[in-house]
């Protein structure tokens, strides 16, 4: 019997505005963000699971943790569920999602190896799982299950669900245990390296724990109190910046998150989930495309957006513009044609 400890958490953005913690954000915050858009590393090979380097691992979570796991499914989440079987406990305490939450599982152990997906999926053998342990005997493994919408066919183009699906992912991406909590929502958006006032000054005050044991959500930072305080995070001059220790960032491992049999647009998740870590400060995006031909064009695209220094309330207003359009049947284009259309100019009309 292994030994070690496995945590689930469940991640909440407050509808509500609460002390200390980020709230829901509503659609003026994305266009007004001047955060900055991180790196976006395309792959139309390999697995989210095969990380040799710290990521948070996506899982393409139905709203109930698991899925069919433990019946007939046999896609991206139960494949994710069967061949690290310790994820399996979370469906026995973790009710359904609501738009507002994420669950994050931190050191679940792989114990086998697959080939195939849905009906070809088949065991090919032990898996050793060689990833370290953290002080709490966890493995370095961190998943995050978020749930996207089910068969939205063209509403997945109005506004109110694409915020649905940016807030969720931004919910997922998000490590609330790590912030200095800047002013997020100060004028709509994130402004440089100001701060959420957490009392009478602007200085906010976050106890310095070791990477390991950092409390597991921001309701803890609150309730330590500042006589427990031992350190002041001080403004960073990099813009956007957030975190303790920039070092400890890790990174979002994805890919097509709400397609296939949930019926999402590729091109729009894709830019959605690269919109919500880049809010989420995460350094980069390691994006499995899975040789999907709409998305062969995604690394050309980033960057030339990343080029051009766009931010994320930049790709948001041009997302918004085309999801208008794309709506109300001004455009039959997908997201990237008509955002660049030199990229198919060499393609027959």
């Amino acid at each position: 019997m292994p030994e070690g400890s496995v945590s689930f958490e469940r991640k909440v953005l407050p509808l509500e505005q609460l002390p200390l913690c980020v709230f829901y954000p509503k659609a003026d915050f994305w266009i007004k963000s001047v955060v900055s858009l991180c790196t976006l590393e395309v792959h139309s090979s390999g697995f989210i699971e095969d990380q040799s380097s710290g990521a948070l691992e996506v899982d393409f979570s139905n709203k109930y943790l698991g899925g069919g796991a433990l019946h007939r499914g046999c896609v991206q989440e139960e494949i994710r569920f069967m061949i690290n079987p310790e994820l399996i406990a979370g469906m026995l305490f973790l009710p359904c999602m609501e738009d507002n939450e994420a669950i994050e599982i931190v050191g679940a152990e792989r114990f086998s190896n697959y080939t195939g997906y849905a009906s070809s999926f088949r065991f090919s053998g032990d898996h050793v799982d060689e990833r370290d342990v953290d002080s709490f005997r966890r493995r370095r493994t961190r998943i995050v299950a978020i749930d996207a919408l089910c068969n939205a066919g063209m509403e997945q183009y109005k506004l109110e669900y694409l915020l649905r699906e940016t807030n969720k992912a931004f919910c997922g991406f998000l490590d609330q245990s790590k912030c200095d909590h800047k002013r997020l929502f100060q004028d709509g958006g994130l402004k440089g390296s100001q701060c959420i006032q957490a009392g009478k000054d602007d200085d906010v005050m976050v106890k310095d724990f070791p990477m390991d044991e950092a409390p597991s959500t921001s309701v803890e930072i609150a309730l330590n109190g500042e006589e427990s305080v031992n350190q002041v995070i001080r403004y960073s001059d990099k813009k956007g910046s957030w975190c303790e220790d920039p070092e400890a960032k890790i990174g979002i491992a994805t890919g097509n998150w709400g397609c296939g049999a949930f019926g999402g647009d590729p091109e729009l998740k894709s830019i959605i989930q690269w919109l919500a870590a880049s809010q989420a400060l995460r350094p980069s995006v390691l994006y499995h495309t899975f040789g999907l031909k709409s998305l062969q064009n995604l690394n050309q695209l980033s960057r030339w957006i990343l080029l051009h220094g766009w931010t994320v309330g930049d790709l948001w207003y041009m997302l918004v513009e085309y999801s208008s359009q794309r709506f109300n049947k001004e455009t039959n284009l997908g997201f990237f044609a008509w955002l660049l259309p030199s990229l198919y100019a060499h393609e027959a009309p």
